[in-house]
């Protein structure tokens, strides 16, 4: 069968001319020609060149990268693809729209609006968009599931990392760039009580008109809702609990009925009112309504003027950095441990200077040891008010060359990194064996890293 796919999609898109009928001369059309098929999976031309400029897109260099290499990569991929389908690694529509749902809110929140995301992409409509967007998370999902199945139960003991570590020559061991541990502390400026009353207020008022006038909650959300992701749509979300939305905002959505209407409740983002339009099993549709509480220009002061008076504090010795954060910092994700920052890539406090975030890297590169800076800045990527931060070099390790003992951790990480690294490979070389391949004869000359011509 698969064969036999092949055949008649080589037959559709081979560069034959075609003949536009009805017209004095001939129009030569060329179609998007097939370059390989990887099990049930076809890959074209127009493949390569969406990798391509997706890659230029996100500021990657293709000038090293030649077609063979982009290719073999999404072969990769489709084998990745086919066999978690094989192996029935599924994942469902609801996964996947959830997923495309998220990219959009996200870039939604990043540019401004969903409609100037459809002009940033070039998309005549959002649908176009969404459907595009279905068929690259599917096959990435699937891909990732595969990857994922494969190395899941990989274990590495201290004796491999030991050999791993000792198998480098001298002169080829890792350096590890300069780190550093930071520590901030946070403050927020709140709204007054009574702009949060005046909120509440107006959502209920929203509540009561749905209910007892049946107006649409729909155009509410379209015409007062001020979250970007979701406004132009209506305020609609589909969600589960494993949707990475804040627990405020899950715990009422689970907690309601169907065509129940919350009350008014407070989540980091603001106060919401959220319709339950539906029930699907483990998955909800919903719609909701936020409104953020204005904050006047004397509450951002403020907020910073406690921050400044924190610092004099902290520099007298009244109370040490690490109190002061866990009493008075906003910032939930730090305040407990004393306001240290954890590098995201690993959860370490250390942060390897050449791949910092360059905003957090400019907070914090006049620092000396144990400097506090002066109040920073920083303004709200949602376009809420800022907040204001005092910023701290708790400790900082100079470049030097990976040491066993010193850097056991990540060593480990790349010990790991490295097992898993092989054992894909084999699990690579042994599919390409079962699994159908067929590659253009145009592409037959190419190097593969990958014995995809079976060789």
């Amino acid at each position: 069968m698969n064969r036999i796919i092949f055949l008649l999609a080589l037959f559709l898109a081979a560069n034959q001319p075609f003949f536009a009928q009805g017209t004095s001369s001939v129009k030569r059309i060329k179609i998007d020609g097939v370059v390989s098929v990887i099990g049930d999976f076809v890959i074209l031309d127009s493949d390569v060149e969406k990798l391509k400029a997706d890659i230029e897109n996100q500021g990657g260099d293709l000038g090293e990268i030649s077609e063979c290499q982009l290719l073999g990569k999404l072969m990769e991929d489709r084998l990745f693809a086919h066999h978690a389908i094989q192996d029935s690694l599924l994942v469902s529509d609801s996964e996947v729209n959830q997923t495309s749902d998220m990219q959009i809110q996200q870039l939604a929140r990043q540019i401004g609006s969903v409609e100037k995301v459809l002009e940033f992409y070039n998309k005549s409509d959002l649908q176009t968009f969404k459907d595009e967007l279905y068929e690259i998370n599917r096959l990435r999902m699937l891909a990732d599931r595969m990857r994922s199945d494969i190395v899941d139960e990989i274990e590495i003991t201290p004796e491999e990392v030991r050999q791993f570590f000792y198998s480098i020559p001298i002169t080829k061991r890792p350096v590890f760039g300069a780190e550093l541990e930071i520590a901030q502390i946070v403050k927020q400026p709140k709204p007054a009580e009574q702009e949060k009353v005046r909120i509440v207020q107006r959502l209920d008022q929203m509540k009561q008109d749905v209910e007892e006038n049946g107006a649409s909650f729909s155009i509410k959300a379209m015409l007062y809702s001020q979250d970007p992701g979701s406004k132009s749509n209506g305020g609609f979300y589909t969600m589960n609990r494993e949707t990475p939305f804040v627990k405020e905002f899950k715990d009422v959505a689970f907690s309601l009925r169907e065509g129940e209407i919350s009350d008014p409740f407070e989540t980091d983002f603001g106060y919401h009112i959220i319709l339950l339009e539906k029930i699907r099993g483990q998955e909800v549709d919903l719609r909701h309504v936020l409104l953020t509480p204005e904050i006047s220009n004397d509450q951002v002061e403020a907020a910073k003027q406690q921050l400044d008076s924190l610092r004099t504090e902290i520099l007298a010795g009244s109370i040490t950095f690490e109190d002061a954060a866990r009493q008075f910092s906003d910032e939930k994700e730090t305040k407990f441990d004393g306001g240290v920052l954890r590098n995201p890539q690993d959860y370490s406090a250390r942060f390897e200077l050449t791949n910092m975030d360059p905003v957090l890297y400019n907070q914090v590169a006049a620092l000396r040891d144990d400097q506090i800076s002066q109040p920073i800045k920083e303004e709200d990527q949602r376009g809420g008010p800022p907040k204001f931060k005092i910023m701290r070099v708790s400790n900082r390790f100079n470049e030097h060359m990976a040491d066993f003992a010193r850097d056991y951790v990540k060593i480990k990480d790349l010990a790991l990194s490295d097992k898993e690294r092989r054992n894909i490979e084999k699990w690579i070389a042994k599919q390409i064996d079962a699994t159908f391949i067929q590659i253009n004869d145009a592409r037959k000359d190419c190097d593969f890293a990958s014995n995809w011509l079976k060789n």
